[in-house]
Parts: structure tokens; sequence; C-alpha cells
């Protein structure tokens, strides 16, 4: 099945993305998920993170983003902001942000306040060229109907401090796509699920 980008638009419209209420006690973040149409079919990018040591998100698939800073007005400019500086793409108003996803939150860490992360939804229909920096490995589109196709789904077993947890995931061309990513496109493959 093939959602088209007009109709993820259109459900985007009427979605009632949740805030979470501890958002302005907590670090914030926001992240940039970029949909595009090829070929009749609907697309969307993901990063590779770049293996970095004491990186807890090392070498993890996700969307461009990042924290929240001083001169950050709101979530929207740093998903832009963190766009262009993670894979060169400037998000510019004809890649209209077409909606939001419910904003989630990372675990507590030793020595770390948990994050509140916001996922934004832009439509990209131009062609772009990449420049990654030190913190991306590689940018890959992933089809939507890939994800919407239950068959895909598998399951990891994550040792979260020394306790097995069994997780869901999808292996798209050798690459595990689970976790926090994982929860956002959930919530956006539900939204598409009643098209």
């Amino acid at each position: 099945m093939t959602t088209s980008l007009l109709q993820i638009e259109h459900t985007l419209a009427n979605h009632d993305a949740r805030k979470n209420r501890l958002r302005r006690l907590l670090n914030r973040a926001a992240v940039a998920v970029i949909l595009r149409e090829v070929g009749g079919e609907t697309e969307v990018l993901m990063i590779r993170r770049a293996e970095r040591k004491g990186d807890p998100w090392s070498g993890h698939m996700a969307f461009p983003g990042g924290r929240m800073e001083g001169s950050d007005r709101h979530g929207l400019d740093v998903a832009c902001r963190e766009t262009g500086e993670e894979i060169g793409l400037r998000l510019v108003e004809s890649d209209r942000c077409i909606g939001r996803l419910s904003e989630i939150m990372t675990h507590f860490q030793l020595r770390r306040r948990a994050t509140v992360i916001s996922p934004y939804v832009f439509r990209l229909e131009r062609e772009v060229k990449y420049t990654l920096n030190h913190e991306v490995s590689e940018v890959i589109w992933v089809p939507l109907g890939f994800l919407m196709d239950r068959g895909n789904r598998q399951r990891i077993r994550w040792d979260r401090i020394g306790i097995e947890i069994p997780m869901s995931c999808y292996m798209y061309k050798g690459r595990r796509i689970w976790g926090l990513s994982l929860r956002m496109l959930d919530e956006l493959l539900e939204l598409l699920s009643r098209l």
C-alpha cells in the first residue's frame, strides 16, 4: 500500500500531537522527520549516527536533530538548525513543515536529566546534495511501504543495565531501526494505517 505525501499532510493537519507536561523542566531537543515522494513511493530520511566513544546513540539510526540552544526560539528552529548542521540540508520555506508528532522523553541517565524530543514532519520536493558532519556517517531513505508491512518487523533483546528487554525493530539494508526513532515512526505509521 502506498500513501501519498498529500494524504500524509491532510492526516497530520488533523492530528493532535501530545506535548509533555514536564517539557519546561527538562532538557529539550527536536528532530526533523523528512518525507519525499519518489516514483509514487513515499520515503522517510534517516541518518546513521557516527561511531563515537561516549555517545549513547553511537551508530544508531535516527532523524537529524539535536538539543535546543539558547539562540533557538522553539523546537522548529532546533530541527531546522540541526538538519543543516548534521547533513547540510537547509530546510527552507518550500520544504514545508506539515505537522508534528507527539513529544517523547528519553530515559533518565546517571548525571543527565531526561530530554523531551519534539518531532517535526517536513515535506521535501527537491533534489539535495548532503554534506555530512562528524556526527553522521550516512543518509538513508527508507520507504514507508517497507515500514508499514508488519511482516518486516522483528524483535531484538536490548541489554539495559544488565536486564534484557525485548524490543521491536526493523532491519533495512543491514541497518537496525529501533528505540526512540521507531517510537516516532510508530505514531506516524499508526496514523497512516487509518487511511
